[in-house]
Formats: C-alpha cells, sequence, structure tokens
C-alpha cells in the first residue's frame, strides 16, 4: 500500500488533515517498510509534509465531487 492508497483509506474514512492523521500516515508508511528517519526533527518536517500533501488530496477529492 502506497501514500496515496493511505490517503484514499483515511479520506474514506471521514479523516480531517491534522496532525493525527499526519502520524497515521507515518506509522502505515513505517509499517509498510519505507525508510522514516529517526530523528524527531526530522520526523517532525516528514510529518508536516505528508500533512501537506493529505491537505492537498483532500481538497482535490472536493473539487472532484463538485464537478460531479
Amino acid at each position: 500500500m502506497g501514500l496515496v492508497e493511505i490517503m484514499a483509506d483515511l479520506y474514506a474514512a471521514g479523516r480531517t488533515a491534522n496532525e493525527a492523521a499526519a502520524e497515521e500516515i507515518l506509522d502505515r508508511l513505517e509499517a509498510q517498510k519505507n525508510y522514516i528517519p529517526s530523528s524527531d526533527r526530522v520526523r517532525r518536517e516528514y510529518a508536516y509534509a505528508l500533512l501537506r500533501e493529505y491537505r492537498t488530496y483532500l481538497q482535490d477529492r472536493a473539487e472532484s465531487n463538485l464537478k460531479r
């Protein structure tokens, strides 16, 4: 399961873009054997980047639903 699939799963579950969602994405990626740095600072930065991407994903889905 890749990043897009994880985001789709969170979207289907109605998860909003917040810190908890970013941590869940990180945890799921880690469980899939993706490399996640162990440094707290780098992990926070990575979580922030994932959160930004999830917000974009949610926005794209909302726009897509409006076009239907």
